[in-house]
């Protein structure tokens, strides 16, 4: 039978044995930590990746950073739109009639176009703010920018050479 000073001895080693593995688990854990996103929703990475991908330098950046200024408000107002209209659209349920339902429909629509437009837009006033040696590196970019903006996708890095 084992006596009471080695029943003492392993449960002294597995309780240290454990407290070495919790430190370690808890170590790894701390030290392993994924990068958070720059911003509240991660929107400094198309940011960031735009502005290596085109080498703009100080002066193009600040103008970069005033087309995204207007370029959000723009979006803001118009899903504040898509927001109320689809509220709209979705209280025709509690009624009995659903005479509003394809009007409210065509009016997302137009304002999911008006989205589409004010990104078009977007990209052609950062276009205007290359330089003409900067201009491959726009087209390069411009195959890419569905992916930068696709919900729920991850964001690319820049081209490898």
């Amino acid at each position: 039978m084992i006596s009471t000073m080695s029943k003492i001895k392993l449960l002294s080693f597995a309780v240290a044995g454990l407290l070495l593995l919790n430190l370690g688990t808890l170590a790894f854990l701390f030290f392993n930590k994924p990068s958070k996103p720059a911003g509240p929703t991660g929107e400094e990475g198309p940011k960031r990746i735009i502005i290596e991908r085109l080498g703009f330098d100080k002066e193009q950046i600040v103008a970069y950073e005033n087309l995204i200024k207007n370029h959000q408000q723009a979006i803001r107002k118009l899903r504040m739109e898509i927001g109320k209209t689809k509220n709209n659209l979705y209280s025709t349920l509690t009624g009995e009639t659903q005479m509003n339902k394809d009007s409210l429909e065509t009016r997302l629509g137009e304002i999911q176009k008006q989205v589409e437009e004010v990104h078009y837009n977007h990209f052609s006033d950062i276009k205007k703010i290359c330089r003409p040696q900067q201009m491959d590196a726009f087209n390069s970019l411009t195959k890419d920018l569905a992916k930068y903006f696709a919900p729920g996708k991850k964001i690319p890095g820049p081209a490898r050479d």
